[in-house]
């Protein structure tokens, strides 16, 4: 896959607002795990963050968050809405960046990943798990809401499912300790969203 060729493609949506998987506001189980203080704290990555709504929900004086997007519109949405948010702008920051090519000399505490892994060409799949463990601090945790869940061919969005997301996580050193479905899901993509916690078993690779 190129990569050239797949930021122009999402810089077009943006461009063009067919973001038919943006849902303008906060993703509900990131609101609820905040609002119940079930996540790490520390460094927090939200690779592929678009508007940027989990990132400021995210936020916190106890958690720095970085929000990654290859559109540069997409970003220039986020940064707007955080600029409206007093309360956790400081606590932010947003990067137009290719998430195969970022790198970061402290690792993260916490990753944030939806409707990222859907958006990847299966082939691109293992790599992305690479990076996720390479970005991943040892004891930090990778939260995965896995959508749409399902064996439909073709995307995006491509099919996923724990299955998918085991083969290419396990050989990185990645096991969930967590999975079940999201009792949070919206609308149409009820019953095909599952959430999974992962952590890792083996040292950093």
């Amino acid at each position: 896959m190129n990569l050239c060729f797949l930021a122009a493609a999402w810089e077009k949506c943006w461009a063009e607002r067919l973001t038919p998987w943006d849902l303008g506001g906060v993703t509900p189980l990131i609101q609820h795990l905040v609002s119940q203080d079930q996540l790490p704290q520390g460094r927090c990555l939200v690779p592929g963050c678009g508007s940027g709504y989990d990132v400021l929900a995210l936020a916190s004086p106890s958690r720095h968050v970085v929000g990654l997007d290859i559109s540069e519109t997409a970003l220039e949405r986020a940064k707007e809405l955080a600029s409206k948010n007093t309360t956790t702008q400081k606590y932010v920051e947003f990067k137009a960046v290719d998430f195969f090519s970022y790198s970061e000399p402290k690792p993260f505490d916490l990753i944030f990943d939806y409707t990222f892994f859907c958006a990847l060409e299966p082939s691109l799949r293992p790599a992305w798990a690479k990076k996720m463990a390479e970005l991943l601090a040892r004891d930090g945790e990778l939260l995965t809401l896995m959508y749409p869940v399902g064996d439909h061919e073709g995307g995006p969005p491509y099919a996923a499912s724990p299955k998918a997301y085991e083969a290419v996580l396990h050989p990185c050193g990645l096991h969930a300790l967590y999975l079940e479905d999201n009792k949070f899901s919206i609308g149409a993509r009820k019953g095909r969203e599952i959430l999974g916690r992962w952590k890792k078993t083996t040292p950093r690779i």
